[in-house]
């Protein structure tokens, strides 16, 4: 299967590291145009550099901006006016008992998680549904469906990014833009290794604290492992492309078979 985004100028928020980082690199590995997005132009800068240093040739686009907020959006807008394919992987996570997350933090990951997604979308599909072609991708968990005790707030706002997703699929009915979800499985990123030793013995060796994590707070995985950020990405670029072009509206799993359904 070839997958050539040629032509195609793609956006990916969050995309300084970690799953951000891996789709940016997968999209301008299949010749799109890559707008790297991050709070600030030197995290965005390093980003670009590390993966023009993989892929030479690599056409990459600066594109700074906090999505929190309406000077940061407008910021990204003026470096990519207009995109083909739009991945909302901005997102934050953590883990807090139930009872002790304040409104604050509740409102905050609405905020990064949902609302920074709903943004861009309404800002960038006018475009795509104009032009009749476009893709809407937006990067979720599978908190979504089997929401953990230890971070219901995150699990919240990647449920409520599902229902987001199926609603603007609906908006670009007929028009040739295809929406859709990416339900993400525990991925192997910086971030996640932090967040396994808040639950696991920070003295453990990374590879048998990774085991323990699986076996006791993800026991449900079929692959009894971390998914890697380039897996994730894998999918990412085959629903960015021409090939997708009759699934929209879907919440697709990339997550080592730990959601427990037989259905996507």
């Amino acid at each position: 299967m070839h997958i050539d985004l040629s032509g195609k100028t793609a956006l990916v928020t969050g995309s300084t590291q970690g799953i951000g980082a891996a789709i940016a690199t997968g999209l301008a590995r299949a010749g799109a145009r890559v707008a790297v997005n991050g709070r600030t132009a030197e995290s965005v800068d390093r980003a670009r550099e590390r993966i023009a240093a993989d892929h030479p040739g690599a056409d990459l686009v600066a594109a700074p901006g906090d999505l929190t907020g309406d000077d940061g959006l407008a910021r990204v807008l003026e470096a990519v006016p207009a995109v083909d394919v739009l991945v909302n992987n901005l997102g934050v996570f953590g883990a807090r008992p139930a009872l002790e997350i304040t409104d604050e933090e509740w409102r905050r990951y609405f905020e990064v998680n949902v609302l920074t997604a709903v943004r861009t979308t309404r800002a960038y599909l006018p475009g795509m549904t104009a032009g009749s072609w476009g893709r809407v991708l937006n990067i979720a968990s599978d908190s979504a469906v089997v929401v953990p005790a230890e971070m219901i707030h995150y699990g919240m706002t990647k449920t409520a990014l599902l229902s987001v997703t199926r609603g603007f699929a609906k908006e670009a009915a007929g028009t040739g833009v295809t929406v859709n979800s990416v339900i993400a499985g525990p991925t192997h990123t910086g971030g996640v290794e932090d967040f396994v030793y808040e639950l696991v013995d920070r003295d453990l060796p990374w590879e048998e604290a990774q085991r323990v994590f699986m076996r006791e707070h993800r026991p449900m995985s079929l692959i009894q492992r971390l998914i890697e950020p380039e897996e994730i990405a894998n999918m990412v670029v085959y629903l960015a492309s021409p090939l997708a072009s009759a699934t929209t509206g879907g919440a697709l799993r990339v997550d080592g078979g730990y959601v427990d359904s037989i259905l996507p």
